[in-house]
């Protein structure tokens, strides 16, 4: 009798767990190969320029402050699986101290342009930015990357130090080298494959995991949404193409070995409870285990770059700007100061 009451328990949260993720992709919007349907916190620009023989678009939100104006302007940078969009309670923040602040969309994400094909590396997303922040006129700026955006932040301050007056990392990716820990070597058609199989109970399901240490607010549901809507739209193989060029580049690129030679003032802001590491699920389980420990990850990158400084969030994860976005802010603007 208690087996057959444990077997009708199995088979009823089963089909919770089923109900749940058919649920969930039931709810998925579908936006278009540049976003198109999705809403942005504020107006959407597009800035065209021509990169590798191709005509391109940058989606970017370029927001004035509220009320006085401090002279200054921030660019937020995003991660691989963010937008400028996902930035929304920084940037409301920023504005009302009086900030300017751009945050685009990098080619290849979100509102930009997926091209056929692009030879992506963090110099030619960086060259491109700039090219964008001198058509706005914008000769000098802080400079606030997250994730992936970190990586793109940190090769962005040593292409144009002069630039940039504060370069802040906020759970930086890239701050140890995954291939040379031991991390199996994908090929771009693997990466496209994997892409192909997106959705948004696997989207959620990962960031549950690797970013949010367990714990869920219904707020993130919209960054989900944003992400499978994109995947699953009718750019769906193009998008997919693109994240796997993407993931390559992120892979094969180390930003780690010259964060020595950064030369502008830097801080690392750091969720310690962040285990994000590109590669993990097909790597080894001991080679799995020496990864993407931000709580040590981000003491040895602040013993690497020259006069830095490091602020920890005890308990938060991959994105402390999304989780606990008045405390992330209030540190920020301790920064900025």
């Amino acid at each position: 009798m208690i087996r057959s009451f444990q077997k009708a328990l199995s088979v009823s949260f089963l089909a919770i767990a089923l109900a749940s993720t058919a649920a969930v992709a039931a709810e998925a919007p579908s936006y278009g190969p540049q976003l198109q349907g999705f809403d942005y916190p504020y107006p959407l620009k597009h800035f065209s320029f021509n990169s590798q023989g191709v005509p391109l678009q940058m989606g970017y939100m370029d927001v004035q402050p509220v009320g006085k104006k401090n002279g200054q302007t921030v660019v937020l940078m995003h991660g691989k699986n963010f937008c400028g969009a996902t930035w929304g309670d920084t940037i409301k923040a920023l504005l009302g101290k009086g900030y300017r602040v751009v945050a685009p969309d990098q080619i290849g994400f979100c509102s930009s342009t997926k091209p056929e094909h692009y030879q992506y590396t963090f110099q030619q997303l960086a060259t491109n930015t700039n090219d964008l922040l001198k058509s706005l006129k914008i000769s000098k700026a802080v400079i606030i990357g997250h994730s992936t955006g970190g990586m793109l932040a940190t090769r962005y301050a040593l292409m144009y130090p002069q630039q940039v007056s504060k370069l802040v990392l906020v759970n930086p990716i890239g701050l140890e080298d995954w291939k040379a820990k031991g991390v199996p070597y994908r090929t771009v058609d693997q990466w496209y494959d994997r892409e192909l199989k997106l959705s948004a109970q696997s989207i959620h399901d990962y960031e549950l995991k690797t970013y949010y240490v367990g714990k869920w607010k219904p707020e993130y549901d919209r960054w989900v949404d944003m992400l499978a809507g994109l995947n699953s739209g009718p750019g769906h193989k193009l998008v997919a193409w693109n994240s796997a060029l993407i993931y390559d580049m992120i892979f094969t690129q180390p930003v780690f070995y010259e964060l020595k030679n950064l030369r502008v003032p830097t801080t690392l802001m750091i969720g310690t409870s962040d285990t994000t590491a590109i590669g993990s699920d097909i790597a080894s389980p001991e080679v799995k285990a020496k990864l993407g420990h931000y709580n040590v990850l981000g003491k040895q990158a602040a013993k690497l770059i020259p006069h830095s400084k490091l602020i920890e969030f005890k308990g938060l994860g991959h994105a402390p700007q999304m989780e606990e976005p008045e405390k992330f802010n209030q540190a920020l603007f301790n920064v900025l100061r």
